[in-house]
């Protein structure tokens, strides 16, 4: 008796339920997924049929990433296996990097995703508690309007699976729009960027390797600068580079996305500060000494005013924005704070009003300070 013919439509459902039970399943063993005996399927032998054997998908990596944790500490090792709960587990939280006490927003308790679940006041988000299905998102409980914004999220799970995101997005996303599918939710139109685990750059469908990876223990840091309209992404408290530039008179929430099961984010920094002399200030001081790990305890600065400063813009003073020692040709993309020159980000031009306005410099002293001025 001869085989029946199987239907392309019956081999998706066969490769979306693996897909689904990659990210479902806490952690599995590498060993394990060869359990899963791609070679022992049979496949027909009519002419008629497609040779799927040419058209296996790639299956989500289950195993978490490691080595990419901002901290050394024994929390942040490498994780062991418990064959009992059949996955990696961590002996204890680690709170490094955790010095903040306020913060200008939280996550937002009636902007997420079903399959969320928020913890340490709101700052900690939880994703899919049991088990995953789809793609489980979060919003923060501010709209990021004129000035600057910087905010850091901590990975404090395993990160693994389809993806695991930060960035932003506009009012316009839909945040339960994919609670039932696998994908890199930020970045999939127009009215979101993110950042994905992997390093990839998402926008409007599109991606691009921006990055290293990241993994748990990693700090994600986000600068959103609606002055000079860019997003700028950090690392373990270390520039990475401009993702996007002419954002300004446009209005973003901070976002987060995951669909690995049993994973967590935490924001361990929000802050807010108006464009100012004194940030631009602040910001040239940072750019000039790059090699101390805080600006201010180098400044022979009265113990009031270091204090002010400390609170106020901390941030500023304390991050690395990378433009020294980076690469010959990658000084645009790498902009970090209070750069004179415009970025260049990997999915998007540079401005081209600044390139005009520079234009006839040479030959006109005051009308190119003039313009400086108009820049900043």
């Amino acid at each position: 008796m001869s085989r029946r013919s199987r239907s392309s439509r019956a081999w998706r459902y066969v490769w979306s339920g693996i897909r689904r039970d990659a990210d479902s399943r806490v952690l599995v063993l590498a060993s394990e997924s060869q359990e899963w005996g791609y070679e022992r399927l049979q496949y027909s032998d009519s002419d008629s049929e497609p040779d799927y054997r040419l058209m296996v998908p790639p299956v989500p990596s289950a195993v978490p990433v490691t080595g990419e944790s901002y901290c050394t500490c024994d929390s942040q090792a490498e994780p062991s296996y418990n064959p009992r709960l059949r996955g990696f587990h961590r002996v204890k939280d680690c709170h490094c990097g955790e010095e903040d006490q306020d913060f200008d927003w939280v996550w937002d308790d009636s902007n997420r995703s079903t399959a969320t679940l928020m913890t340490c006041d709101n700052r900690k988000v939880n994703f899919h508690t049991e088990y995953s299905c789809g793609t489980a998102a979060i919003r923060g409980s501010k709209e990021l309007a004129d000035g600057q914004h910087f905010w850091e999220i901590k990975m404090t799970s395993p990160v693994y699976g389809t993806d695991m995101m930060v960035g932003i997005g506009t009012c316009d996303v839909n945040l339960d729009k994919y609670r039932h599918t696998f994908c890199s939710l930020l970045g999939k139109d127009d009215d979101s960027w993110g950042l994905s685990y992997t390093g990839l750059l998402h926008h409007e469908g599109d991606k691009v390797n921006f990055s290293s990876r990241f993994g748990q223990g990693s700090i994600i840091g986000v600068h959103l600068d609606t002055w000079h309209g860019t997003l700028t992404f950090f690392k373990n408290r270390k520039c990475i580079g401009v993702a996007a530039t002419a954002l300004q008179n446009k209005r973003f929430y901070p976002m987060v996305c995951s669909t690995a099961a049993k994973s967590s984010m935490k924001m361990i920094r929000s802050c807010f500060t108006p464009t100012s002399l004194q940030y631009l200030c602040c910001a040239r001081l940072r750019q000039l000494l790059p090699e101390c790990p805080d600006t201010l305890s180098v400044l022979p600065l009265p113990p009031g005013l270091r204090h002010l400063l400390h609170n106020k813009l901390g941030w500023v003073l304390s991050l690395n924005n990378g433009l020294l020692g980076a690469p010959e040709g990658e000084e645009g993309r790498v902009g970090g704070l209070g750069s004179d020159s415009p970025p260049t980000p990997p999915l998007a031009g540079a401005l081209s009003s600044e390139s005009d306005d520079s234009e006839g410099c040479s030959s006109d002293p005051e009308a190119c300070q003039r313009k400086r001025c108009r820049w900043t």
